[in-house]
């Protein structure tokens, strides 16, 4: 299977579209076009922000810019590690979990909260 940098290479290619006009007509840096065709993600901005160029690209080369983007983010999901087929999904480690708050905790902030009102009240013009 092809990745998606060498698909959407492969598509500008058949178009006879050189990078630099892509660059051109998207406004996109040419080091985001080369990050694209080379399937680097990482150098890419915020995922929004991919996703736009992702979309710009597509449109100049004549791609449907929703089409591409599915493919993008499939190919994005594929990167990910996730769980294998029948393995059960990974639970959090035992110092990953969020803590309680203790019970002394939440009376100890109640206590203040009443004696801080008692106050108010005693002492209010």
């Amino acid at each position: 299977m092809t990745s998606f940098g060498r698909y959407l290479l492969q598509e500008r290619e058949l178009r006879a579209m050189s990078r630099e006009e892509v660059a051109r007509v998207t406004r996109l840096p040419l080091g985001a076009i080369l990050a694209i065709e080379e399937d680097r993600f990482d150098a890419l901005p915020a995922e929004v922000f991919a996703v736009g160029y992702i979309r710009n690209y597509a449109s100049a080369i004549g791609l449907d810019p929703n089409d591409a983007v599915l493919r993008y983010q499939e190919a994005r999901q594929a990167d990910r590690p996730g769980p294998r087929a029948g393995e059960p999904p990974a639970t959090p480690a035992e110092g990953d979990r969020p803590r309680a708050i203790p019970l002394w905790a939440i009376a100890g902030l109640a206590g203040f909260a009443l004696g801080f009102a008692a106050t108010w009240r005693l002492w209010r013009p």
